[in-house]
């Protein structure tokens, strides 16, 4: 039981990392090595400085909602965190952790969405004349995949573990 606990909070801690670094982090849309862009920012490396300047993206309503549905995960991933160590505190012998397994799970299908509304509507979000064959997907959004069953699964591994103590 001990160790059952203690994996699933590492995996919940990182999934919650891998979390905060897709949504934070630059690179969902690679153009070139030194152009990329993020759910914020358009970034472009100045090989003179050696540093990456960065402007503001323009704004759709496509790209409000990608960025609105991953502080959304991170924030649910967040509450069931601490909902978790609260529960371990007052919850008595026997009982489940429903609550802390179903704001695992919506954090779960929030960064689903958001991974699917990037895929699908790439082209609107770029909002960029170039063709999208000559761009690829950056890691930031690959994590954020990667996240999705994580989350899922730790999710359900919550609604099924019992308070022994």
């Amino acid at each position: 039981m001990v160790c059952l606990l203690i994996s699933l909070t590492v995996l919940h801690l990182l999934t919650l990392a891998m979390l905060l670094i897709a949504t934070l982090e630059k690179s969902w849309w690679v153009w070139t090595d030194s152009e990329i862009r993020d759910l914020w920012y358009n970034c472009f490396h100045n090989n003179a400085t050696e540093t990456w300047m960065c402007a503001s993206t323009n704004e759709s309503d496509w790209l409000q909602s990608v960025q609105a549905l991953m502080v959304l995960s991170v924030v649910f991933s967040s509450i069931s965190f601490l909902v978790f160590l609260g529960q371990l505190l007052t919850l008595s012998k026997g009982r489940l952790f429903y609550f802390t397994g179903l704001c695992q799970a919506f954090a779960g299908l929030t960064t689903f969405a958001a991974c699917l509304i990037f895929t699908f509507h790439r082209k609107e979000i770029l909002n960029d004349s170039r063709d999208l064959a000559k761009g690829r997907f950056g890691y930031c959004f690959i994590l954020a995949w990667l996240c999705v069953p994580l989350l899922l699964i730790s999710g359900v591994l919550y609604v099924h573990l019992r308070k022994k103590q």
